[in-house]
């Protein structure tokens, strides 16, 4: 697969800031089993790019994303209906390519590749976005909405649960009793319901919302240690799962120690100094090897 020529997104990198565009404007950017691909591929690269600080993604034309493509032939959802997985084989073939294409939800696959990322994420989310085009968001670190955003977690009414790993996200972000109305009405939202509930962070003028993502991705990166902003994404989204913090504090612990006297050295003496810090750490080469072994995702 080729960055350059992606048949359902593209990829441009600015100032360390990687755009992602969901390209499919005339069918709304729905989503399919090869824009998945596409996202998953996209979100790699992202991820062992060193000049990649932050990745920011929205949508081509007058929508962000219309959901599942439902226009399709056979599984929709791309899934083989001769499969029947169990739960033993989720956990047992996880990466079977069997489980993969054929039984592992689409949506998940790029929601894991999100939470994986190492880099900041933020989502523009420039007009519709329903379904997949709603929690695809959710992994991201960041949602800022236009005024024209309409967001759904539609599933009951296509007889679906929801997907892309959301029902471990959807809570998280706007708390469980929000969640559960937004899947059980399937109502769509506008923006300012969406910020009122803490989907999204904030609301901007339709053609103002990229150019905020972006900025944001700048005031979140610009003057910071690559190798730190990655380690405190990964503790903030990990260690807040633990059952105890005696176990976040094991990993706070190996995330101090190398950091003190890698980046941590130049960034004390830049505020000795009383000048900017001149970080040199890039991810994901610089960071510390423990990192491997904290990560569930298999």
């Amino acid at each position: 697969m080729d960055l350059q020529n992606l048949e359902t997104v593209t990829y441009e990198i600015t100032d360390g800031i990687a755009l992602v565009t969901l390209n499919r404007p005339h069918h709304l950017n729905a989503f399919t089993p090869q824009m998945a691909e596409d996202l998953v591929f996209v979100f790699g690269a992202a991820s062992t790019d060193p000049d990649v600080a932050a990745v920011v993604v929205t949508g081509s034309g007058r929508g962000f994303c219309a959901g599942m493509e439902l226009r399709t032939e056979g599984n929709v959802f791309g899934l083989d209906e001769s499969v029947q997985p169990t739960l033993a084989d989720m956990q047992e073939r996880f990466t079977d390519p069997d489980i993969v294409h054929g039984a592992r939800d689409t949506g998940g696959r790029v929601a894991l590749a999100i939470y994986e990322c190492p880099k900041p994420v933020i989502a523009a989310i420039n007009g519709p976005a329903v379904g997949f085009g709603a929690t695809m968001t959710l992994p991201m670190d960041f949602r800022l909405a236009s005024q024209s955003a309409r967001i759904g977690f539609v599933f009951g009414r296509l007889g679906v649960v929801l997907e892309a790993a959301s029902s471990w996200f959807l809570p998280r972000v706007v708390g469980l009793q929000n969640a559960l109305e937004l899947v059980y009405t399937a109502d769509i939202i506008d923006a300012a319901r969406a910020q009122e509930i803490g989907l999204v962070r904030s609301v901007h003028p339709d053609d103002e919302v990229l150019d905020a993502a972006i900025a944001l991705a700048h005031r979140v990166t610009d003057g910071k240690s690559q190798v730190a902003t990655a380690l405190m994404r990964h503790m903030l989204y990990r260690n807040s799962a633990f059952a105890s913090p005696v176990d976040a504090h094991r990993v706070d612990s190996l995330a101090m120690y190398y950091t003190s006297f890698q980046d941590g050295q130049e960034g004390v003496a830049a505020f000795l100094d009383k000048r900017p810090p001149n970080f040199t750490s890039r991810v994901p080469q610089d960071l510390p090897a423990f990192l491997a072994d904290t990560d569930t995702i298999r």
